[in-house]
């Protein structure tokens, strides 16, 4: 689908010269004279690496539609991930660059969105927030407050995170599978 430049946005995936990228940022400039111009930041999506073009905020670009569906996350293979697509039960293997950091979040079962395009597998991406058991924490320091200090703390998966004063081991929190950074005490 053709779009105009500055019309694209953060995590848009557009073909130029032959290759997919994702778009990263897009700053528009207006120089004094001439046309307005899009410096556009880009991931090439197979080598990973970053590049900066200029297009006119007029000029036509091919824009990517991805596929996006539902797997079921099932068990590691040594630096591959196997998971079950939803609807036809397909097994797949993701390769572990593609989930990046948020891996170490990865739960028996859980759900994840595989984008893809071509049946290439391009991302994969978990939900926001998973609910961890805290196996080891330190205890409280005297005198600390819960709005200004926080406490490293081990999840049952071994992730070490950053927590309140208050909460201690065998407490169920919320944490972000972008940053692993504390959410909240989880609800039972």
């Amino acid at each position: 689908m053709k779009v105009n430049a500055n019309t694209l946005k953060p995590g848009n995936v557009i073909e130029h010269n032959g290759k997919l990228f994702s778009i990263i940022k897009g700053e528009t400039s207006q120089p004094g004279k001439g046309g307005a111009f899009v410096n556009m930041t880009m991931r090439d999506i197979q080598s990973g690496n970053k590049d900066v073009q200029r297009f006119r905020t007029q000029e036509s670009l091919e824009k990517v539609r991805l596929e996006q569906d539902d797997y079921q996350y099932l068990y590691p293979d040594g630096d591959q991930y196997t998971v079950m697509h939803l609807e036809t039960y397909e097994q797949i293997n993701i390769d572990s660059e593609l989930i990046g950091e948020p891996a170490r979040f990865l739960q028996d079962g859980m759900t994840v969105v595989v984008e893809s395009y071509e049946d290439t597998p391009l991302s994969v991406r978990l939900p926001d927030t998973v609910i961890f058991n805290i196996v080891e924490s330190e205890p409280v320091v005297k005198g600390q407050t819960a709005t200004t200090s926080f406490k490293p703390a081990v999840l049952e998966n071994g992730v070490r995170v950053m927590v309140p004063p208050h909460i201690g081991t065998d407490t169920r929190i919320v944490v972000k599978t972008e940053d692993g950074s504390y959410v909240e005490k989880a609800k039972d």
